[in-house]
């Protein structure tokens, strides 16, 4: 390969908008993907038999601050406005989450104003715990048992198999419980849903003369050596051939079936209750609120521990596993030619948004760099 051709591993979002900018600057581009098509995890395909507009690996909706990102995904798609509003069914009653003014008062019932209802919660916690340190102690604090014996116990339980003592507090942290009737699940300026899907967006970001996209091909380690550079974006462990074990996620299986009207009348709803095998049901023409369909396509999502065949979705990331993870950390570090990128190149949970942040920092890094 000549000195200016560059490899990028993965053609979801991080390795698309690296790749992108990468040939806008003048350099050759070999994208390769295992999989047969594009967008990894936020991949959206058309039900042949509905018309809907499908989130194969589960539903991904686009919210940001970031005025740039907003700018840069609307330049290859229409988003089209999207407010996520998720509701959850616990104890047999349908509640509205984030936790709100409705929900306390609903849960309780109760018509407190938000004064009231800031207090009442604040009686409700566990003053006992100073510093919270897990997951169950920051919900007691800040929640109180009933609260979050409700809609947070049973359903972290299922989504990450592990009681939430064992799970960092930071988790909550995204959890945000508010004392107005705002029902809006995320909290950002810029929210929305690509008109004609995610897949199509990323093929019009890699729709580049000095692009080329390799499908259904694995990139091997010894490869890279063929390329000026490697950008990679699949399993951090995976690179290397798992040498120190295999770093733990969690996938989801899902349970796709059809209905004809509308099964749920909303996008998203919870299962709060442990005897619920799924943590949620997905509807899918829901998240496309400018089309119509009278027919509907849902997932029951499950979620379980990743086996080595899986599809991993949520790094786990215990303290247990911080030894093994900085041994993958240094060897990365240590790979001159090649940097890694991404939810599983890092190893992290990352928003959209964060990820197309990050990829064209690290492109535009690059491209400032003497070599680039």
């Amino acid at each position: 390969m000549s000195p200016s051709t560059i490899a990028v591993v993965g053609a979801g979002l991080s390795g698309a908008v690296i790749g992108r900018l990468l040939a806008e600057a003048g350099h050759s581009v070999e994208v390769f993907d295992t999989r047969d098509h594009v967008a990894g995890n936020c991949h959206t395909e058309r039900d042949p038999q509905t018309g809907v507009m499908v989130h194969v690996y589960g539903p991904h909706i686009f919210h940001t601050d970031d005025t740039e990102v907003w700018a840069y995904v609307n330049r290859f798609q229409t988003f089209m406005p999207y407010k996520n509003r998720v509701k959850t069914t616990a104890g047999g009653q349908v509640y509205s989450l984030p936790i709100n003014l409705h929900t306390i008062n609903q849960f309780f019932g109760k018509t407190l104003r938000p004064d009231e209802a800031r207090a009442f919660i604040e009686e409700l916690g566990d003053r006992s715990i100073t510093e919270p340190k897990s997951f169950e102690e920051q919900a007691l604090r800040f929640l109180g048992r009933d609260l979050y014996e409700a809609f947070f116990k049973g359903y972290t339980e299922k989504q990450w198999g592990c009681s939430p003592s064992a799970l960092p507090a930071s988790i909550l942290k995204r959890l945000p419980v508010r004392f107005n009737y705002d029902d809006d699940y995320f909290f950002h300026r810029y929210q929305g849903m690509p008109e004609n899907g995610y897949t199509d967006m990323v093929t019009r970001i890699l729709d580049h003369p000095g692009i080329r996209v390799h499908l259904s091909t694995r990139f091997e380690r010894a490869t890279a050596r063929e390329f000026a550079h490697t950008f990679y974006s699949g399993p951090l462990d995976g690179y290397f051939d798992y040498a120190h074990g295999r770093l733990g996620y969690r996938t989801l299986d899902f349970e796709r079936f059809t209905y004809q009207g509308d099964y749920q009348g909303c996008a998203v709803m919870n299962y709060g209750d442990s005897a619920v095998p799924y943590t949620r049901i997905t509807e899918h023409k829901h998240f496309s609120p400018w089309e119509e369909h009278d027919a509907s396509v849902c997932y029951r999502e499950f979620s379980r521990a990743c086996g080595p065949d899986d599809i991993p979705y949520y790094p786990i990331r215990l303290m247990e596993d911080q030894a093994q993870l900085s041994l993958y950390l240094k060897a990365a570090h240590e790979e001159k030619q090649v940097t890694f990128v991404g939810r599983l190149g890092t190893y992290r949970y990352l928003d959209m948004d964060v990820t197309i942040r990050e990829a064209l920092d690290t492109a535009r890094r690059f491209l400032s760099s003497p070599t680039g």
